[in-house]
């Protein structure tokens, strides 16, 4: 039998106020890297509340989504090297927009996250070499467009979340 593919689910918040957008800066085995706030969906989450966490965790703001922007695959044939092997991994990044409240200075950010930055739109597409992935800026651009999907299209069903309840 075949091994089964198995792609990663990330969950991103395009957080923007006033024309900027808030990005993070992280450590990575590449070095410095900027993203949008994002991170794995964990289990028993919706693809919603994923979002609000990571871009609490990563941002300390919180983050209303309102919109889904985008849903976005990437493969990443250098990722995380097992045993000193490259890994293929396929990303499928679920990219929410919303509504972004001030930060709370008194929470820590997420462990590898630098600092937050608000960018201009200019300055993210002149740091394209710098992104922790070409989705980044893909992002950025769809939301700028006015890319938007209600939030009715993502179906969480009970059994994610209740283990009583049969999928």
């Amino acid at each position: 039998m075949t091994n089964r593919w198995k792609p990663h689910v990330t969950v991103a918040a395009l957080m923007e106020r006033d024309g900027l957008y808030l990005l993070v800066e992280e450590e990575t085995a590449h070095g410095l890297r900027l993203n949008t706030p994002a991170g794995h969906l964990e289990a028993s989450e919706s693809i919603v509340d994923g979002c609000v966490r990571e871009a609490w965790e990563e941002t300390a703001h919180r983050f209303t989504p309102d919109a889904l922007v985008g849903i976005y695959m990437t493969r990443n044939r250098e990722a995380r090297a097992h045993k000193g092997a490259p890994q293929d991994i396929t990303y499928v990044r679920f990219a929410l927009s919303g509504t972004v409240g001030d930060s709370d200075p008194s929470q820590t950010l997420d462990t590898g996250i630098v600092r937050t930055l608000w960018m201009s739109p200019a300055e993210i597409e002149a740091s394209r070499d710098r992104h922790r992935s070409p989705m980044v800026w893909q992002c950025v651009q769809d939301h700028m467009r006015g890319q938007r999907f209600e939030l009715s299209v993502l179906v969480t069903h009970d059994s994610v979340s209740d283990p009583e309840v049969r999928g």
